[in-house]
């Protein structure tokens, strides 16, 4: 089962990678040249996930561990509100006429529930909505994780580095489904965070720092 999964993710992530861009904008060749060196990035991304989670399994299997955790995270009692804040086009990646062109200020709503394993690390099931860079309605559902370190008086600041597992749709792809499973990384101070995740590409496409606010409550 687990050797199934791992396949799984890597010929979904894969797929993501080829199609995911900013389409409207993009030739077939460009499409076609975006997908190759994304790749290898993708692949490695999954099996890094599947290793994680696969270690952590090792006593009970993995499709069990998946399982268990997404259900004990549904039922935790905390919740999440999500502000999206920002989705900047690595200004060094793209011609000057496309980056003017897009939306950076991704104005919407998410909400989530989430919980802190007995690790300190961090398990969510989250769902946001925002405009994209083309100011079409897009939206996300997934699972994140993140591995934290602590610091500071009271243990209060916190680093979170790790991925989300999500779906997402387009305008610009008539909104069928896409997989899309990428990085996070976040900066959290008691019940506020600062959370990010990267979007690789090549040029004129991907190549965006996504970052929102979330709050506990």
């Amino acid at each position: 089962m687990a050797d199934y999964f791992y396949r799984v993710n890597n010929i979904q992530t894969m797929r993501y990678f080829y199609e995911y861009g900013n389409a409207q904008h993009n030739t077939q060749e460009e499409k076609l040249s975006f997908m190759k060196p994304t790749i290898g990035a993708a692949a490695l991304l999954a099996t890094l996930s599947f290793n994680v989670m696969a270690g952590d399994a090792a006593d009970n299997g993995l499709w069990y561990r998946i399982k268990d955790n997404v259900r004990t995270t549904w039922n935790s009692p905390t919740r999440d509100l999500y502000v999206p804040l920002n989705t900047w086009h690595a200004r060094f990646m793209y011609d000057k006429e496309k980056t003017d062109s897009y939306n950076e200020r991704p104005w919407g709503i998410g909400y989530g529930v989430s919980r802190f394993d007995e690790d300190g690390d961090w398990h969510s099931i989250y769902a946001m909505g925002f405009q994209d860079s083309h100011d079409m309605f897009q939206p996300i559902i997934g699972y994140g994780y993140q591995k934290n370190w602590y610091f500071g008086e009271g243990n209060d600041w916190r680093l979170g580095l790790g991925f989300t597992a999500a779906i997402t749709a387009r305008q610009d792809y008539d909104y069928i489904p896409i997989p899309l499973p990428l990085p996070l990384f976040s900066i959290e101070y008691k019940k506020f965070a600062l959370q990010n995740t990267y979007i690789p590409g090549t040029y004129n496409n991907g190549n965006v720092l996504f970052t929102w606010a979330r709050w506990q409550f």
